[in-house]
């Protein structure tokens, strides 16, 4: 036995040269891979924590079942390409030169990133056994997270193209498991995003994906797998993984019926083919994926924790997002000067920090038929230009925030009249337009040196804080005629487009180092890691009447934390649903407020000014506390919901209540809490906006964690109310130390989930 297999292993990368081995550690789980004597790269293990590497079986080909079922198909490669006798799930697929189609990789050398490093790494080295290919299999771990990121790069070394038809990020390996498993997915429309989706895990395959070139209104990278808890288990064991991109994505999830599940995605295999000359490197995105054992809200944690903590620009993570008004619904396209400062004026008295210009600012741009492409203010608009504006703004103490939609040209605009060239089409086919607008071809230098140029002028004459960055439309007629008569690749558009985004959104920041910007698609069609690493919030969804938000914030926080999510109260459900219930539902993620201030009268402005500055007291909680999920609209079928958020040290918490329809009357179950310090006594303070609202009589003001998690918070409502919420404030007062339990606190209240 090794020297090593009898240590107890540290979070961190664990290696066992002797047997080509290494155990990625983090603080509670362990994920382990090896070499076998063939050269092939396997998983070992992915799951709960080990303790050393003797814990680890050798690394071997398994055996044949039959000639149907072959060793190389069966054993969990840990990056499997098209080639030999593998029918399982595949990552890769590549044309040689000659025209062969069939990958023979081989493990060669492994390096490890400094120990010093923000997230400890591994690079594992392969090679083609024929062709001068290379691969390089790329680890990092987030050790207090639970979660390890993936990506891969290919690298071709002669002097021949190779094309690359399929790159996957990863293989991902669950273990064989006698528990039945479920598979949770997002998935929706315009106006209806982020849903939940649960379906047993059976032999087959499961798909999601998107072709229209963003990361998609109709299903998001992201997934879980639960498994049900064994004998022993107090919560769910899940793996979830998430990608970072925000183009065109896929990721099946393929189960045989003896349990054996794998997870591959990465770029969409749909249209795309990548020309790797001589020489180049083609590096995939980044998928994300974790093991947690305390169930779905653990999952939803670990992630927000490091959006939080690894993926948002470091600058604007650490702030507080300010709440902000947007103009749109209160003049669409009817904009000029005196008219948003009226309602700059009127948004400054409810405490508003962000005053943002919607659509309709542009020259041009009196509807969505003309404008787009030229971003310079309209003279018949704004006769003075924006200066004028954006003083007043500012006086009022609020910042100043523009929507702009780069990525789209009008037929009816300067610019394509000018460039009708700069455009996706195909020369003998009709330009689909969807909203009266073109896309612009992101992947030409000349089309982004014009946008830089353009926003970078306007960012530099005037004070401007923050861009609501929409994307309004997907990509149709993917041609690109001058780039296929250079030699390119056709298919290589989609990636170049995502690649141009950034590109270009990374250029404006570092030129703007403290400019702000929200992603948008139509609502929450570009949500995902990787635009939030150039981005600080997202628009989650257009749609913003209460009772259909809390569905689509359920779903979105399983994937993205209440920092980036952009939630407005508005005036879709006024005059039906009370406006503290509007309230409550925005405040659970990056307040702001939509509405036509215009018509809300004297009493909702008031109330409305009173819940903005109890956000701004609770919003290091909401932005930065850990969320968790105590009632899920989608499982009681909208009519409760409930939402915890907990500081890090436990001495602080929110919770949010909310019962949309009350048909038969009679008081709610008390709610369960979690995740508090079972010895302590909390403060109990529910949050008002009015002063004349009385508190409950008879209602506790002071009880413990044990008998907050035990026994729940008492039923705050009146029995018939509907539309009703409630806004709770815990505070640790006291510690008991005398507090006993034969339990490790961890396990005994900790185990909750979704």
């Amino acid at each position: 036995m090794n020297d090593l297999s009898s240590v107890m292993m540290e979070p961190g990368i664990v290696a066992d040269q002797g047997r080509s081995l290494w155990a990625l550690v983090t603080e509670h789980s362990t994920y382990a891979l090896g070499v076998t004597k063939e050269g092939l790269v396997i998983n070992l293990h992915w799951g709960p924590r080990l303790a050393t590497l003797a814990d680890l079986p050798d690394p071997s080909l398994a055996l044949t079942h039959s000639s149907h079922d072959p060793a190389l198909t069966s054993i969990a490669e840990e990056y499997p390409g098209f080639g030999g006798l593998r029918y399982g799930e595949l990552a890769a697929q590549v044309v040689f030169a000659d025209g062969v189609r069939d990958l023979d990789l081989r493990y060669e050398r492994a390096e490890l990133l400094p120990d010093s490093a923000r997230l400890p790494g591994l690079t594992l080295s392969l090679r083609d056994r024929h062709y001068p290919l290379t691969l390089l299999l790329r680890y990092q771990l987030d050790l207090a997270n639970d979660l390890i990121i993936r990506s891969a790069a290919w690298r071709n070394e002669g002097d021949e193209p190779i094309r690359l038809e399929r790159a996957f990020s990863a293989a991902w390996h669950l273990p064989h498991s006698f528990a039945s498993r479920t598979l949770t997915t997002l998935a929706g429309q315009w106006v209806g995003e982020s849903q939940i989706q649960r379906r047993p895990l059976v032999a087959g395959t499961a798909l999601v994906e998107s072709r229209r070139g963003i990361t998609s209104l109709n299903a998001a990278p992201w997934l879980a797998i639960e498994s049900e808890p064994m004998p022993g288990q107090l919560a769910p064991e899940v793996y979830f993984a998430s990608l970072a991109w925000s183009g065109n994505w896929m990721i099946r999830v393929n189960c045989d019926v003896t349990g054996k599940t794998t997870v591959v995605g990465g770029i969409s295999e749909h249209d795309f083919a990548w020309q790797l000359a001589a020489g180049e490197t083609f590096t995939t995105p980044d998928f994300v994926a974790g093991f947690a054992d305390d169930g779905l809200n653990g999952a939803r944690q670990r992630l927000h924790r490091y959006v939080r903590e690894t993926v948002l620009p470091t600058s604007q993570a650490l702030q507080p997002r300010p709440v902000l008004y947007n103009s749109w619904e209160a003049t669409t396209f009817d904009v000029s000067e005196q008219g948003q400062i009226e309602l700059a004026e009127l948004a400054a008295r409810l405490g508003v920090e962000l005053f943002v210009v919607d659509d309709g600012w542009f020259l041009g741009r009196v509807s969505d038929t003309a404008g787009l492409g030229d971003w310079r203010p309209d003279p018949r608009k704004f006769p003075r230009g924006l200066g004028p504006l954006i003083e007043r703004v500012h006086d009022l103490g609020m910042a100043f925030g523009l929507w702009v939609e780069p990525e789209m040209v009008n037929p009816d605009s300067e610019l394509y009249r000018a460039h009708p060239d700069w455009v996706y089409a195909f020369p003998t086919r009709a330009r689909s337009e969807a909203r009266n607008q073109l896309v612009l071809n992101l992947g030409r230098e000349d089309v982004r040196s014009y946008l830089f140029e353009a926003l970078n002028r306007l960012l530099t004459e005037h004070s401007i804080a923050y861009l609501k960055w929409d994307m309004n439309r997907p990509i149709s007629e993917p041609g690109w005629a001058d780039y296929l008569a250079q030699g390119g690749e056709a298919r290589e558009l989609w990636v170049r487009h995502t690649h141009g985004v950034y590109a270009l959104m990374d250029a404006l920041r570092a030129h703007h180092p403290s400019l702000s910007i929200e992603s948008c698609a139509s609502g929450g069609g570009r949500a995902d890691l990787a635009i939030l690493r150039r981005t600080d919030q997202v628009w989650t969804s257009d749609n913003t009447h209460p009772e259909a938000r809390l569905l689509i914030q359920e779903g979105f926080s399983l994937a993205l934390p209440a920092r980036v999510m952009g939630a407005w109260v508005t005036d879709a459900g006024r005059g039906q649903v009370p406006l503290a219930f509007r309230f409550h539902v925005s405040m659970l993620g990056a307040l702001g407020v939509g509405g036509n201030l215009i018509h809300w009268s004297a009493e909702e402005m008031d109330e409305a000014a009173s819940w903005i500055a109890i956000y701004k007291q609770i919003r290091h909680l909401v932005q930065d506390g850990e969320q968790s999920w105590l009632l899920s609209p989608h499982a009681t079928r909208g009519q409760f919901a409930a939402v915890q958020y907990t500081s890090q040290a436990r001495d602080q918490a929110l919770v949010f209540f909310f019962r949309r329809d009350q048909v038969f009357g009679g008081s709610h179950s008390p709610l369960r809490l979690c995740h508090l310090k079972p010895n302590a006594l909390y403060r109990i303070e529910p949050l008002r906006a009015l002063p004349t609202a009385s508190p409950l009589q008879g209602y506790p003001t002071v009880l413990s964690g044990a008998a907050l998690m035990a026994t729940g918070l008492p039923p705050l409502l009146d029995n018939w109310q509907t539309h009703a919420s409630y806004l709770v404030k815990l505070t640790e007062i006291t510690v008991l130390s005398t507090w006993r339990t034969h339990l490790p606190e961890a396990e005994r209240y900790d185990r909750t989930s979704s």
